[in-house]
């Protein structure tokens, strides 16, 4: 059972950055110069009034509607989607880092939800939940059969609103009952710490509305520890992407000014264009530039920025800027590859179109779509290799996918994912136990931040001896 669960996780990895997708905010819909095809309307007004009238029950005619233009936008590729007043007020709470709920990260582990950590000051901190605690039932509902969105949503409720959490903490062999009330959350997005004197990790796990404060504030507070930082590891691990702005600030605080980030280019005027290392292309309007705060060393400092198959996005403009100015050695493994814009574009107060609008491409002219950030140095995941690598997904195996001229879905490589998968659930059932998970990012036993230490330090690296490049599908038929 456990297998399986986790073979699903890293699997829903691309969903993930479906869903925090790099992107832009603007206004409502542009008039088109192209005539209708009437034709096609005249069907689809002819198929919904014969659904309206012939269908075995009534049906409501917004829904249909609704679920008309639904159809039609996630018929474009996997990241394009229509936001009905429920899944809009969630995007909003997931790209401003706000939500109501309790405030724990949370994993799966078993069939049940892990807390991977409480964040500091939140109602679940307050309620004493410590990191490796497993959650066993929500409420009445038992958490065993619940996929992990089902388990967020049924933690998450209104303000001042309660839930009866049922924790299982092994460490004691003990379970227990906890009450707690919901209250609007702050997500850290930005995490940091100095790991030995001199060498410091700072991890971004999206791209947020505060990101880019958080992300000075915590390197403020590394430099008044470390004045005299030697190195510092940047950790985009599963960071599945967010704003484009966040993406230019991260990448301008280690460039040199006015250097090129990013480019885009699409079918509109404005979706072409290049976004540059300077405080116009990232600083919100009337705002102060937030970068200002930084040491000037921060330029400078010798750097890794660490990714895997996770990293998606606006984790991958910064990976690319700063691998093709070769401002950091980037170590890991080859990244998502989702290399295109998203507009969204207010339709009413409550609903609105996410369209993917353009593709974007690094500062030497690379296209990251299907492909990814392939690494300087590839790692394995731990030190006994990766044993769930065959198995996760990437944007090249998404349906839909934007693709590279004459680019086609590879079947062979599909088929041999899903041989794997089964192989692999097949060793994972006779075996007495589970595979160990993997360790903490950050934590003492992080295999990957061990070696990129190494690497800054000029010591030998453990690079991965079996992992290697996945070329986009054009360069495999």
């Amino acid at each position: 059972m456990g297998a399986k669960l986790k073979v699903a996780g890293l699997v829903a990895i691309g969903a993930v950055a479906g869903a925090l997708t790099t992107m832009q905010l603007q206004a409502v819909a542009r008039s088109t110069t192209s005539p209708l095809p009437l034709e096609e309307l005249q069907q689809l007004a002819a198929v919904f009034g014969i659904v309206k009238t012939d269908y075995v029950e009534p049906v409501d005619e917004k829904k249909l509607l609704t679920d008309a233009i639904a159809g039609m936008v996630s018929g474009l590729d996997p990241h394009s989607q229509y936001f009905d007043k429920k899944t809009f007020k969630e995007f909003r709470e997931g790209t401003s880092g706000r939500f109501v709920g309790v405030g724990i990260e949370i994993g799966m582990e078993d069939g049940l939800v892990k807390v991977v950590s409480p964040i500091e000051g939140s109602p679940a901190f307050r309620a004493g939940l410590k990191s490796g605690d497993l959650i066993t039932k929500i409420d009445d509902t038992a958490v065993k059969g619940l996929t992990m969105d089902q388990a967020v949503k049924r933690m998450r409720g209104e303000p001042s609103t309660k839930v009866q959490l049922t924790i299982f903490r092994k460490a004691e062999s003990r379970t227990f009952p906890v009450t707690i009330t919901r209250e609007e959350i702050r997500v850290q997005s930005v995490r940091s710490k100095v790991v030995e004197p001199g060498y410091a990790w700072l991890r971004v796990s999206q791209f947020q509305d505060r990101t880019v404060d958080d992300f000075v504030r915590k390197l403020e507070e590394i430099y008044k520890q470390e004045p005299n930082l030697k190195g510092l590891v940047l950790d985009l691990r599963n960071d599945p992407g967010g704003l484009l702005e966040g993406a230019v600030a991260i990448s301008a605080a280690f460039l040199p000014s006015d250097v090129v980030v990013v480019t885009t280019n699409g079918q509109l005027p404005d979706s072409k264009a290049s976004f540059k290392a300077s405080p116009e292309f990232y600083q919100r309007r009337g705002g102060a530039d937030p970068l200002k705060r930084l040491p000037e060393a921060v330029k400078k400092v010798p750097m890794v920025v660490l990714v895997n198959e996770g990293s998606a996005s606006a984790s991958e403009i910064v990976a690319g800027a700063l691998q093709d100015h070769k401002r950091a050695v980037v170590m890991g493994a080859q990244t998502f590859g989702k290399g295109s814009v998203q507009t969204v574009r207010p339709l009413t107060p409550d609903t609105a179109l996410k369209i993917t609008t353009a593709r974007y491409f690094t500062p030497s002219g690379r296209s990251i779509q299907a492909k990814g950030i392939v690494p300087d140095v590839w790692l394995d995941e731990t030190a006994e290799g990766n044993v769930f690598a065959a198995l996760r997904m990437r944007e090249a195996d998404l349906d839909k996918h934007l693709v590279q001229g004459e680019e086609k879905r590879d079947e062979a490589r599909e088929k041999a994912r899903e041989e794997a998968r089964q192989k692999l659930e097949e060793q994972l059932a006779k075996r007495a136990e589970p595979p160990k998970p993997l360790p903490e990012f950050g934590s003492n036993e992080d295999f990957q931040l061990v070696q990129a230490l190494n690497r800054l330090k000029g010591k030998p690296v453990l690079v991965s001896k079996t992992m290697t490049e996945r070329k986009p599908e054009s360069e495999t038929n």
